[in-house]
């Protein structure tokens, strides 16, 4: 009896579904930008490298990089980042949301039990019942209910949640990229860092040196207590170079700790050296309308829109009426004594007809939502070509200004030791020497710092790429 009662339900509800419609805007991506280049102007890129119009960026895109310290590194962040953990249990909870909203699709069907100890009063049963004795029953049993949802609004509220389980995904996809990411870019700054210290060591030696000329031309009576003062000066000045330096390297390393989800104290960060990365010469990159499937940012914008345009289908749906069946077939019978079936079947529907204009402003609230997330979207989108943009013009300023500083550095060396030797033989004063030293250690520094922001801005193109989700193809730079 209860099996028939549950299939009638589930039939006369599949009978209702198939006649119902959803109300509200059916939803529809945003077309891809119209545009054949990420640049107003060719983007004028290093001779050393390339753009890979028709190679996709790997998804371990970091490996490019060809350093075994950082893809050890990558692999222990992204096992043990919390934020990472965090964004996953997120989606695994949006993942459940549509199970929930999906719940409401099919008939409910809950079972109950109830006893009672009664005694019927005499206007019940007339004045032949004024003597019933008290007496206590029992009843259980089930009840089948079923929302037909004519209008789709529990339809809308599935569609509502795969979207924000869309958007929890892309998140996840987005944590990832951030994730890794921020490690390559610690990792040359370590690097980086590590590299400055050891020009700035290379200095130090360099004024020692320039100290002990300039002593052995006092003993000589060459120079006199000023040029000694003026060289020792120099010194201490560049000596105060290193603690700003360690300090940035302590913190670049902690940083790496804290995105492997570690203490400091129990994390030991590689000794990143520039050395020990390759620069890639082959940069691979999306076609400029493929670039809002490939970044999750915008995939996630995307989703959020979707999930706006589903609301509007709810709050639309709670204008219509809401019709809905239910029935329930029960045992009952007096404790101690047989028992027997009772059943009933209640039809209802509710149709809204004044709420003080809520319904109507939730609606609209809706649409406004809608037309928030459509610009919201929008600005996502010109803010990653925005990126790419400025990581390509970025690359090949990089270049030019390693090649200056490359190109300083042997001019300020030759003009550095000439100096020193016209010093030594009474043709240059210590103020000579003392300026030729200092630009000689700027373009030692510049070419270290010119070095590192070539791998930053190859690992922001990389990230401005999306990380590798979709194959790039020919695009128009």
């Amino acid at each position: 009896m209860s099996r028939a009662l549950i299939n009638g339900a589930a039939a006369l509800a599949l009978a209702v579904g198939v006649s119902a419609c959803s109300v509200g805007p059916d939803f529809k991506a945003p077309d891809a930008p119209i545009v054949s280049s990420y640049t107003a102007e060719p983007a004028a890129l290093p001779a050393d490298q390339r753009l890979a119009e028709t190679q996709a960026l790997r998804a371990d895109w970091w490996a490019l990089l060809q350093s075994p310290e950082l893809d050890r590194v990558v692999d222990q962040a992204v096992d043990g980042n919390w934020t990472l953990a965090a964004v996953k249990a997120r989606l695994a909870r949006a993942s459940e949301g549509i199970r929930v909203a999906s719940g409401k699709l099919y008939p409910q069907v809950d079972a109950g039990a109830d006893i009672a100890r009664n005694q019927i009063g005499a206007s019940t049963l007339g004045r032949e019942a004024k003597g019933f004795p008290l007496f206590s029953a029992y009843g259980a049993g089930a009840t089948v209910s079923y929302d037909f949802d004519l209008f789709g609004k529990t339809r809308r509220s599935v569609e509502q949640a795969e979207a924000e389980a869309d958007v929890a995904r892309d998140e996840v996809d987005a944590a990832l990229l951030t994730l890794t990411g921020n490690v390559a870019l610690q990792a040359v700054e370590i690097a980086s860092l590590n590299g400055q210290l050891e020009v700035v060591a290379k200095i130090l030696d360099s004024d020692r040196q320039t100290l002990e000329l300039v002593k052995k031309a006092r003993g000589t009576g060459g120079v006199t207590d000023i040029d000694v003062l003026a060289a020792q000066s120099q010194l201490d000045r560049d000596e105060t170079l290193v603690a700003p330096l360690r300090q940035r390297l302590a913190a670049a390393r902690d940083a790496l700790a804290t995105l492997a989800g570690k203490a400091p104290a129990d994390f030991k960060a590689p000794d990143f050296t520039l050395r020990g990365f390759t620069l890639p010469a082959e940069l691979p990159v999306a076609v400029p309308s493929k670039l809002v499937e490939a970044r999750p940012d915008i995939r996630a914008a995307e989703a959020r829109l979707h999930a706006s345009s589903a609301a509007i289908g709810v709050a639309e749906a709670a204008l219509y009426p809401d019709i809905s069946l239910s029935g329930n077939l029960t045992e009952q019978g007096l404790t101690g004594g047989p028992a027997g079936p009772a059943w009933g079947i209640l039809g209802g529907i509710t149709l809204p007809v004044f709420h003080g204009g809520e319904l109507t402003a939730r609606k609209k609230a809706a649409e406004d939502d809608y037309q928030a997330s459509l610009a919201e979207y929008r600005q996502t989108v010109v803010a990653a070509f925005g990126q790419v943009a400025d990581t390509l013009h970025a690359l090949g300023n990089d270049s030019d200004q390693l090649a200056a500083e490359t190109r300083s550095i042997d001019l300020a060396g030759r003009a550095l030791t000439l100096t020193r030797l016209g010093y030594g033989v009474g043709n240059a004063s210590v103020v000579q020497v003392l300026d030729a030293q200092r630009q000689s250690e700027q373009a030692e520094l510049g070419a270290v710092r010119a070095t590192a922001q070539r791998y930053a801005d190859t690992i922001k193109l990389f990230l401005a790429m999306g990380g590798g989700r979709v194959p790039a193809v020919t695009p128009s730079l």
